[in-house]
């Protein structure tokens, strides 16, 4: 399953820009009609390593899920495309966040000035407005069981409330420090300021960096502890239409070492906790995603529900102790071919096989 991101911001932020900084698909710009919506590569050597060590028949690398998602309108009217706004955004799992760094007359924005903070303050408080519906409904499902002395109603009603007055007062979900049994009660609501959020700021050439619109953005993202990365829109948008490898030259005339992507997934993946571990063979080589901490069975799950079931052991390579030896078998030879348990925490690189029950 491919991570999904959306792209929100406001109009004219330069969204459907970096959309295609990202993902190459050079789309002239967002059309309603039909969503811009692209699965790209996550970029990892190691992949292309195993590659070229096992020869297999098809390669499949982690994926990334890009939706390009409608501009907040400021001031818009009732017109139902903010319901429709609000699907799309449920349906991703992290908010990719776009927001104008850049001056110029000439490109037409909502407001008549450029300001990070207040342009962040804008989306969250449609977020909000969103999360404030949401939760209202949840609240008056409960009332008749919170009326019947139902102990789990209480307690959910009692959250839910809790994490509404909150966001009345001007405080996203996602920066409320909700206990574990708080966050179980809203699970269902899926909230859309709960989403975690990575930062985008989009600048006009790399020399705005060090701007003061970017680095009030910066303040942002760091106060809440989330990740920010810096994007020449326009011009990273060009370089994604170049062949590969005539990209890093151009990059680096940017000051640039990382292509967008690969700047975006670094920072993603570190923000939501994400690592990649392998399965390799002559059949197949791919890359999977699991969470920071997950356990052998959960990660075995990711490949089938059937070996999370059925989980018995989980036979594992280090990935840096592959390259350096150059076979399995060398691996196995040196005593460093592991056999682990349900209790294993599966680590970033890891190359497994999975032993199951199939019955």
């Amino acid at each position: 399953m491919s991570l999904r991101c959306g792209l929100i911001g406001l109009k004219s932020c330069g969204k459907t820009v970096i959309f295609n900084a990202i993902t190459a698909a050079g789309v002239s710009g967002y059309n309603a009609a039909k969503m811009n919506e692209a699965i790209v590569n996550v970029p990892d050597q190691r992949i292309e390593k195993l590659v070229a060590m096992y020869h297999p028949a098809k390669t499949i690398a982690a994926t990334l899920d890009i939706i390009d998602i409608p501009g907040i309108e400021v001031n818009r009217q009732k017109d139902g495309k903010g319901s429709q706004l609000l699907g799309l955004i449920k349906n991703v799992e992290t908010l990719l966040h776009v927001v104008r760094c850049f001056e110029d007359a000439s490109v037409p924005f909502e407001y008549d000035t450029i300001n990070p903070v207040r342009d962040v303050e804008t989306v969250d408080l449609e977020l909000m407005l969103a999360d404030t519906a949401t939760l209202e409904n949840k609240i008056t499902r409960l009332a008749k069981k919170v009326h019947a002395g139902d102990k789990e109603a209480v307690r959910e009603s009692e959250d839910c409330t809790k994490v509404l007055k909150a966001i009345q007062d001007g405080i996203p979900a996602r920066k409320q420090n909700l206990s574990a049994h708080e966050i179980a009660s809203i699970k269902e609501c899926n909230l859309v300021s709960m989403k975690p959020v990575l930062y985008i700021a989009n600048v006009k050439s790399m020399e705005d960096a060090a701007g003061s619109h970017v680095v009030a953005l910066n303040k942002v993202a760091q106060a809440e502890g989330a990740e920010m990365i810096i994007v020449a829109g326009k011009d990273e948008a060009d370089i994604a239409q170049l062949p590969r490898e005539e990209q890093k030259e151009f990059l680096q005339e940017l000051g640039l070492q990382e292509s967008s992507m690969e700047r975006l997934i670094h920072k993603a993946y570190r923000m939501l906790g994400l690592i990649t571990f392998f399965t390799t063979g002559p059949d197949e080589v791919r890359a999977w995603t699991c969470r920071q901490g997950d356990k052998a069975p959960v990660a075995a799950g990711k490949i089938h529900t059937d070996m999370e079931k059925g989980f018995i052991r989980m036979e594992v390579i280090r990935y840096e102790d592959l390259m350096e030896l150059g076979s399995e078998a060398a691996v196995a030879k040196a005593g460093k071919k592991r056999i682990e348990g349900r209790e294993y925490v599966v680590q970033d690189g890891d190359i497994v096989e999975v032993r199951f029950n199939k019955g």
